[in-house]
């Protein structure tokens, strides 16, 4: 029986509306989704042109499509629409606000304001030749100029291709030159934990590699600290393709007419990296993408006028996209954007920042919480935070230990947690609690998002699994039965790649390669990556598992878990583990560890390696990269791939020798 199934315990709602009416609407969006669908689509975003059919395709094909013949335009929903519903209160709400690395380096925007900034900068592309269809790439740090412009490519019918700033020149140029993107907007420098990322660089450096130098037209280059001075000197040096973005915009109209598109034009590309291969240019479209961001954002999160909705994630991930940008933007609420880490330039940032701005809601990655609980509870109990109402966990499931800290601790016990689980392929949840509605379970992401049907899968045979294991749970692959509308529709140039790993896998089935045990209650728990089970001795072992099992241990603040070989296992167990503040390495300590992970999970999931470590290579938005964990264990350090993701890349080197060590004994 899994850890996560042992410590659960339902936290019940607060709300009147019952399960059992969540439920009833969810059958009928599956039963229905036509019906479901179209009154949606109708009631949350404003149309050019009604759509004449809701869906139509199917998964075998990969050609589904949601809302056809309707024309319409995200910028417009997410700007005009909002001021337009109330012009005298709406142009004069913040529609953003942003705190900057340093905590006094803030900035609040009103719809007004950023409508007109959006049309200057979409005014700004089609002076430098960017059309309708055109991919325009984006090597941008958090900062309002970020959001507003991926909001004026959309507003022209441009496709921004969004690439997180942490991005070596090379991973940069890979996705410059699978795009063919002509137009590239980056910024001279980027900030972050009181140091300054030379962007504008690390760009010119991509273009020195691949095609790049043949592709690329146009460089516009955002200053980060412009002082308004059209005739000053740039901070950095220009090239002929070089153009100073904030006097190109200044100088533009405030106003600039939205492109009218069909609702399955292309939105945005959005590459996610894999362990081997090139990335994945995944395809996001207009109508059904924007419904489902601005639907889940609102329900999944009880958005309501007045809310300042902060999600930390960078908008070079979908998290960014979703949740920082359209989904809060499409409501009319104010978003929160945040350039720095939870830890600058000290462990209270984000309980200070939620004080100071009465944040309501708050979304981070349950790595951050983690590396948050390290340093105890005196850092959130210094801040007034009650005005928070709910609090969201993604990007990785939250193991209940995390959770118990992040509800209890940071939410005085009076805060839903959300404990989301989608993809970058997903567009926004497909199972996440709905706060006031779905009982909380910890480590549990519980039940589907409406329109989306879930099932759990045997992994040989690829069929539904109908009977439980003896623990009354049903524990398999992770897939979804029928579409819904934030899917994405294909890979970027490779449609047979996009059907080969999502559809193909499972006839019927878009296969989201997690798997999941789910309970008596037909609530989800992710076990982890399929890639992320281990087979020790023939048990398959979810790494979420094992990691969860450390972390109850109060020693451990963050764990890590990855296969390694064995002659006559199989596989073995090896962990990494992060240390709380206070504790040290000891061979009484890693016995205690050993020994929680017996106690919890059983004999057969003790860790055969266990690296105590000050860190883990983990990229500046908290992902862990356990390929390279993995490389480690396995000796392959000679293919450890791009570590320039990494927000400190000379942990790698740590673990080399430390791993080289412990195994040589």
């Amino acid at each position: 029986m899994s850890t996560d199934h042992q410590l659960a315990k339902i936290f019940p709602s607060k709300s009147n509306i019952t399960l059992d009416q969540y439920k009833e609407l969810h059958k009928q969006s599956i039963e229905d989704p036509e019906t479901f669908w179209s009154k949606a689509a109708k009631e949350h975003l404003d149309w050019f042109r009604p759509f004449d059919k809701v869906s139509e395709g199917s998964f075998e094909h990969g050609d589904v499509r949601w809302f056809q013949g309707g024309k319409l335009n995200v910028s417009y929903n997410a700007l005009d629409r909002q001021i337009g519903k109330n012009p005298n209160k709406r142009s004069n709400d913040i529609a953003l606000v942003w705190e900057g690395d340093e905590p006094d380096d803030i900035r609040k925007l009103t719809y007004e304001e950023v409508l007109r900034k959006v049309c200057q900068i979409a005014n700004a592309l089609l002076r430098m030749g960017v059309r309708k269809g055109d991919i325009v790439t984006v090597y941008m740090p958090m900062i309002p100029e970020l959001a507003m412009t991926m909001l004026a490519c959309t507003r022209i019918g441009a496709v921004h291709s969004v690439v997180f700033a942490g991005f070596s020149a090379e991973a940069l140029a890979q996705r410059i030159s699978a795009a063919q993107s002509q137009v590239l907007i980056t910024a001279d420098v980027g900030c972050r934990g009181g140091k300054q990322i030379p962007l504008k660089d690390i760009v010119n450096d991509s273009l020195t590699k691949m095609d790049c130098d043949s592709i690329v037209k146009h460089v516009l280059v955002w200053e980060r600290f412009y002082t308004g001075d059209a005739e000053s000197t740039p901070p950095y040096e220009m090239s002929a393709r070089d153009v100073r973005m904030d006097p190109l915009v200044a100088v533009q109209r405030p106003y600039c007419p939205p492109e009218h598109m069909d609702a399955e034009d292309n939105l945005f590309i959005l590459y996610t990296s894999g362990s081997t291969g090139k990335p994945k240019g995944l395809l996001h479209t207009t109508g059904g993408y924007a419904l489902y961001a601005k639907m889940t954002t609102q329900i999944s999160f009880d958005l309501h006028p007045g809310d300042l909705f902060a999600c930390v994630a960078d908008c070079g991930w979908i998290t960014g996209h979703t949740y920082v940008v359209y989904g809060p933007l499409l409501n009319g609420s104010t978003t929160f954007m945040f350039e720095s880490t939870p830890v600058y330039p000290d462990e209270g940032r984000y309980w200070d920042m939620v004080q100071r701005h009465k944040i309501t809601q708050f979304y981070t990655a349950p790595t951050a919480i983690r590396l948050l609980m390290r340093y105890g509870d005196e850092a959130p109990k210094k801040y007034d935070l009650s005005s928070l109402k709910v609090l969201g966990t993604v990007g990785e499931p939250i193991n209940p230990e995390a959770w118990r800290w992040y509800y209890e601790v940071v939410g005085n016990s009076n805060c839903t947690v959300v404990d989301t689980y989608w993809q970058t392929e997903t567009g926004g949840h497909v199972i996440t609690n709905l706060p006031g509605v779905t009982p909380m379970k910890p480590g549990s992401c519980t039940l589907p998002f409406y329109g989306v049907n879930a099932a759990v899968l045997d992994p040989q045979s690829g069929k539904e699994l109908t009977e439980p294991d003896e623990h009354g749970h049903y524990e398999g692959v992770m897939a979804l039965k029928q579409p819904w509308p934030g899917m994405a529709r294909t890979c970027l140039g490779d449609h047979e790649r996009y059907l080969n790993v999502y559809f193909r896998p499972y006839p019927g089935y878009y296969f989201t390669g997690d798997t999941v045990s789910r309970d008596e209650d037909g609530f989800h728990f992710i076990i982890g990556r399929m890639d992320d089970v281990i087979n020790v001795s023939g048990h398959r072992i979810g790494t979420a598992e094992v990691e969860s099992a450390l972390v109850a241990h109060p020693a451990v603040a963050q764990a890590a878990v990855v296969g390694q070989p064995h002659d006559i296992k199989g596989q073995a167990i090896c962990a990494f583990v992060m240390l709380t503040v206070g504790y040290e390495e000891t061979p009484e300590l890693l016995k205690e560890l050993r020994g929680s992970v017996r106690t919890e999970i059983g004999a057969f999931c003790t860790p055969d390696l266990i690296v105590v470590t000050p860190s883990l290579p983990m990229t500046r938005s908290g992902k862990i990269m356990r390929r390279i964990l993995r490389k480690i264990v396995c000796g392959e350090t000679d293919s450890l791939g791009d570590t320039s993701t990494l927000a400190d890349p000379s942990i790698v080197d740590v673990l080399i020798t430390k791993v080289g060590k412990l195994t040589k004994k």
